[in-house]
């Protein structure tokens, strides 16, 4: 039997992945490369939009402890990120054209996948799919949706960083250092006094926006926040923030500075650097001006500028099970952000559930079902039993677990950690 997936972003390569070395001939549909989104830029599959992190490494982390998992469940694109890996200290970072093409490539080597470039505009409820369209699903394919999806789809706007030229830095206004001396001095430090960051803070919250003409409701994930609409929260909201300073040393002065923007890598050549935590929605010539009044910043070339974009989701506790299958159409599967799931990871992991439990589904087996005190199906158990009125897309963090399962049932992350490693290394087999 085919199954058709319709999207191959993060979450669709990963769902594709698990059917195809299962046997399953898959039909992978894409508007790339005939045709691109507003945000979108390479041909490849498996393109990262936002940031090139993938974030912690640390299995004490919830974040860690879900690559953890997924690696031992064997998701190709975890793997492709390993081979890809550029110095981020504790975080797993990637270069992101090279990732991409090595997803791609991987892919491409299974004959039983057949990849088609076309714009999908509507579901047949009787072919087995996977929806994996991501943030930015066309708004033809949208129509078609809503006689599949009970509710209307939701949105929030979502940002990116921009990338700076390395040589363009002022190596006399950074320092090279990672927060608590952990990790290999991956990051670049552009430390800023309390008479610098008042100028920077007073011209960023006066700065001009790009104008959101065609939205009415002008929603933003906080996990996204643009720096312009943090800092408008408050004089210190910053601190708190991408600029907070706590666990380094600024060596000119043996002393913590007041404020510090952090820049990583974008490739293994290092000579690309993105703003941690700059998501923008600025004019290009605003984030010029404002930006280059952090001091480590003044002559920086920009090679890239950040940008806002819509993101869309379907609310997920009104039309998904568990498994990320839609409860009124069996056949079809909603995986990635699409989902509401939010982050790379998070997207992989919907991908590997909806893919593996899709080869259950046409084989007519029963649905692998995680329990909700591991990462990978606590997650998609947070947002199944969310609250549809209120809901809105969530990363990985303990704090699904814990909700999920009581805080009473657990002594401590580090025994949840031990629980999930130890039920996933116990069916991973059998998977």
């Amino acid at each position: 039997m085919k199954v058709n997936i319709i999207g191959a972003g993060l979450a669709g390569c990963e769902a594709a992945y698990q059917l195809l070395k299962r046997g399953v001939e898959v039909n992978l549909y894409d508007i790339k490369p005939n045709k691109f989104t507003e945000a979108h830029k390479n041909p490849n599959f498996a393109e990262l939009v936002c940031s090139n992190s993938l974030k912690s490494l640390d299995s004490s982390n919830a974040k860690g402890l879900l690559k953890q998992e997924l690696l031992m469940l064997d998701s190709l694109l975890l793997k492709c990120a390993y081979e890809t890996r550029v110095d981020a200290g504790g975080a797993l970072a990637v270069d992101r054209e090279k990732f991409a093409a090595l997803v791609t490539k991987k892919l491409k080597e299974f004959n039983n996948l057949n990849f088609i470039s076309e714009e999908v505009e509507k579901i047949d409820t009787n072919i087995p799919t996977i929806i994996a369209t991501g943030p930015l699903t066309t708004n033809k394919l949208l129509n078609g949706l809503k006689l599949v999806i009970e509710n209307d789809s939701l949105y929030f706007f979502d940002a990116m960083s921009p990338i700076v030229s390395f040589d363009s830095l002022d190596k006399e206004n950074y320092f090279i250092q990672d927060r608590y001396q952990k990790g290999n001095n991956d990051y670049i430090n552009c430390p800023m006094t309390k008479q610098e960051y008042d100028l920077f803070y007073n011209e960023l919250i006066n700065a001009e926006s790009v104008e959101l003409k065609d939205f009415e409701n002008k929603k933003v994930f906080e996990g996204c926040m643009p720096v312009e609409v943090m800092a408008k929260r408050g004089e210190k909201a910053l601190l708190f923030g991408p600029l907070k300073p706590v666990g380094l040393i600024d060596p000119k002065t043996d002393k913590r500075p007041y404020a510090v923007v952090q820049l990583r890598k974008e490739n293994n050549t290092g000579n690309m650097y993105n703003l941690v935590g700059f998501q923008t929605n600025l004019k290009f010539l605003e984030q010029k001006r404002v930006f280059s009044l952090i001091p480590a910043l003044k002559n920086a070339d920009f090679i890239r500028y950040g940008e806002m974009h819509k993101n869309t989701f379907i609310n997920a506790p009104n039309n998904l099970n568990e498994t990320y299958q839609l409860k009124k159409y069996p056949n079809i599967f909603i995986a990635g952000q699409f989902s509401g799931v939010e982050g790379y990871v998070e997207s992989i992991s919907s991908g590997l559930y909806a893919g593996i439990n899709m080869y259950r589904h046409i084989n007519n087996m029963e649905p692998l079902i995680l329990p909700n005190f591991t990462a990978v199906g606590g997650l998609s158990y947070y947002i199944v039993n969310s609250d549809p009125k209120h809901f809105q897309p969530m990363n990985m963090n303990f704090g699904v677990i814990m909700s999920n399962i009581g805080l009473q049932k657990c002594k401590n992350k580090l025994e949840l950690v031990e629980n999930s490693l130890n039920y996933i290394k116990s069916i991973k087999n059998a998977v």
